[in-house]
């Protein structure tokens, strides 16, 4: 028997790639725009920059770079074999960028009164990771 057979059925967990530049950059107190700006396809960048507006009651700015964030990851994503929809773990750190992301879209669309998105985003979240879901909660 293969010990990592999915005996449930579904697809199997998705790991984007390592991405340490963006990551060191955060870590270091670089500035989340500059970050992005050097590092487009960063979802960990733009997170931070819709964390950073959100917290600063620019909640329409939180919502674009969260958007950015979300489809970046989306991309990402798929370049990695994900087929749209299976497990994207938290645990698995890369992946924190896109689920910050993407929890942070679903605040922001709550913020502005698009609650179906904002329900659609957090439904998803907790569908690729309970534990991000409960994290980020």
């Amino acid at each position: 028997m293969n010990l990592h057979e999915n005996l449930l059925g579904g697809p199997p967990p998705t790991h984007l790639p390592a991405e340490p530049e963006p990551a060191e950059l955060l870590a270091s107190g670089a500035s989340p725009a500059e970050v992005a700006a050097a590092h487009p396809t960063s979802s960990l960048a733009w997170a931070q920059l819709a964390d950073d507006a959100f917290a600063g009651g620019r909640v329409v700015e939180s919502y674009a770079y969260a958007r950015t964030g979300y489809h970046r990851g989306l991309d990402a994503l798929r370049r990695s074999g994900w087929k749209g929809h299976g497990p994207v773990p938290w645990e698995h750190e890369p992946n924190r960028g896109f689920l910050r992301a993407l929890h942070a879209l679903a605040r922001a669309a709550d913020a502005i009164g698009e609650k179906p998105e904002a329900e659609r985003c957090a439904q998803f979240l907790r569908d690729s990771s309970p534990t991000a879901a409960d994290t980020l909660g």
